[in-house]
């Protein structure tokens, strides 16, 4: 799953990586991202590529309570088209969260904490994870205020990230971009074979403090390497792999 991750880039940089317009929310950088806090998300609008601040954690257009949302931070790619809270938004909207990198937590034999792991592109790039949105208007369609929210999707791993979490979020090529966020683009096979993990060369990892499990906590001295508590999954014969 994707239940925390980093996004600290300042916003223009993140902007001419995707090719977008610049958000003209100011949202502020984060080491530490939380299920509902509001993130940055790359759509299509008008033609164009268009940064914006959505609410994480997709409300469908028919939910009556906007705080469905708080189970839907993340969406499993397989069936998508078929999933009533998704299918709308797999065929019409789609998005990109760019990210600095991604939480995720290993157990630990003997103790009952988890090992935080902070997982990041090798290259330095920003991640550009897959993601759908949705807008919605109040239980009856006619709210005041329109709501922008989103949802991360999940697949399964890699084999780096296999010993960490039985799924991880797609993280999706360049060379995907624009069909991925291509609204008019309702071919749901070749978009279902988009939301494939990425090859584990792409990824390096390391184990941070877990002061990232408290999300008061926020700042560049989380994503710092510390020791491991317990066997590191990275070892490959004894050596740390830099995947």
């Amino acid at each position: 799953m994707c239940g925390r991750f980093v996004a600290a880039s300042p916003p223009d940089e993140i902007a001419r990586y995707f090719s977008a317009d610049v958000p003209e929310e100011v949202v502020e950088p984060s080491w530490n991202v939380a299920p509902t806090d509001d993130v940055l998300v790359v759509h299509a609008h008008g033609g164009t590529r268009r940064m914006a601040s959505f609410h994480w954690g997709l409300v469908p257009m028919w939910a009556k309570d906007p705080s469905v949302g708080n189970r839907m931070i993340n969406a499993r790619a397989e069936g998508l088209a078929e999933k009533g809270a998704y299918q709308h938004a797999f065929r019409r909207r789609r998005c990109l969260v760019p990210a600095d990198g991604f939480y995720e937590w290993k157990a630990v034999p003997g103790q009952k904490r988890k090992q935080p792991w902070f997982v990041r592109r090798a290259d330095g790039d920003p991640m550009a994870l897959a993601g759908l949105w949705e807008r919605w208007r109040g239980a009856d369609g006619e709210g005041s205020e329109t709501l922008h929210s989103c949802t991360i999707i999940t697949t399964t791993p890699n084999e780096v990230l296999a010993e960490l979490h039985d799924r991880m979020p797609v993280v999706l090529p360049p060379s995907a971009w624009d069909d991925w966020l291509d609204p008019d683009n309702e071919d749901i096979d070749a978009l279902a074979a988009l939301l494939v993990p990425p090859p584990a060369e792409l990824l390096t990892l390391h184990p941070v403090s877990p002061a990232v499990g408290d999300v008061r906590t926020n700042g560049p001295e989380l994503v710092e390497p510390v020791e491991p508590a317990g066997p590191d999954p990275t070892a490959v014969e004894g050596q740390r792999s830099l995947l």
